[in-house]
């Protein structure tokens, strides 16, 4: 088993590069590493990475590469999901990124990334016997998981991330009232099986992971003087902080959203049709309360990792319905 390994999650908004190291019982993240790259950007909706996407891609992981190579890590997984696994130039850009850079990208499956995100939420915090819905909104697919800290009864990974939300739906900023009745009126139809899976299992907190949910839970603890420590796996969100801040977002464009405390610019385009989809979750389901989970699919393949015999690319556990 190696000491060092790392772990690269290729977004279709944000690659991810993940460190760590074994000590005799678990790995533990010892660098953490992110670049707003927006791989699906121009693209998403006609299932195609654009030339001006691979060159992005590629120049990170390029950088990602010298990044390894000077900490002396020779083993590497490297996830593609919704922006890859739907282009129809998906597999010729992996091939190209292992030609370029040796980092070799395996695209999962909509089903293997929610499992992943499922063990990276259940490694931050302590879910409980009572029942959730976590919730990772990507840039090109959204995960949605039903279950509790033993078990998986549901999940299903949908195509409606925040960057084809956002080139299909919002043409103006701020996004106009029939535009968010637009997103609400597709999420209606989109949504059906999450609704009668939520109508089966009647979750009761909402489990946000990772993404658009750490830069909301960063403008609630700067609004209420809230410190948190450097990487926390579980940060704070109220139901009504959503609410108060939501509501801001609608009303503001890109510049006056930039000037929000705690708003980051790899954020704030995409946030405002992100906060569209939760609060329709929330309008249209019995939640009573929401949590923060900062861990995702990078931290879930990293607690497979001991799971696994060998060090070929680790595999979720099947559990619960797809």
């Amino acid at each position: 088993m190696d000491k060092k390994v790392a772990i690269i999650d290729l977004g279709t908004n944000t690659f991810h590069l993940l460190f760590a190291e074994w000590d005799g019982a678990q790995y533990n993240i010892v660098y953490r590493e992110r670049l707003a790259v927006k791989i699906g950007m121009g693209g998403i909706n006609d299932g195609i990475i654009t030339e001006s996407g691979i060159g992005r891609a590629l120049d990170a992981l390029k950088k990602f590469r010298d990044t390894l190579h000077d900490a002396d890590i020779s083993t590497v997984f490297a996830f593609g999901t919704s922006a890859l696994r739907n282009a129809q130039n998906g597999k010729e850009v992996a091939s190209l990124i292992q030609s370029q850079t040796g980092i070799e990208v395996n695209i999962i499956s909509g089903d293997e990334e929610a499992a992943y995100i499922y063990y990276g939420v259940r490694k931050a915090l302590e879910i409980g016997k009572s029942v959730s819905l976590i919730v990772d909104i990507g840039g090109g697919s959204v995960e949605f998981i039903i279950g509790n800290e033993k078990s998986i009864f549901w999940k299903r990974s949908f195509e409606i991330g925040a960057q084809r939300l956002l080139e299909r739906y919002q043409q103006h900023d701020p996004i106009l009232p029939e535009e968010v009745e637009k997103l609400d009126t597709y999420f209606g139809l989109a949504l059906k099986p999450l609704f009668e899976a939520i109508q089966e299992f009647k979750p009761t907190v909402l489990i946000g992971s990772s993404g658009t949910f750490d830069t909301l839970s960063e403008i609630h603890c700067i609004r209420y003087d809230i410190s948190q420590q450097l990487h926390a796996p579980e940060t704070p969100l109220t139901l009504q902080s959503f609410r108060d801040i939501f509501g801001e977002l609608l009303t503001k464009n890109r510049a006056e959203r930039l000037q929000i405390p705690g708003m980051i610019e790899m954020r704030v385009d995409m946030i405002v049709v992100a906060c569209c989809l939760i609060a329709y979750l929330l309008d249209h389901a019995a939640f009573v309360a929401v949590r923060v989970s900062s861990y995702s699919l990078k931290e879930g393949v990293l607690a497979s990792l001991p799971l696994t015999q060998s060090f070929g690319h680790p595999s979720p556990k099947g559990e619960g319905k797809g």
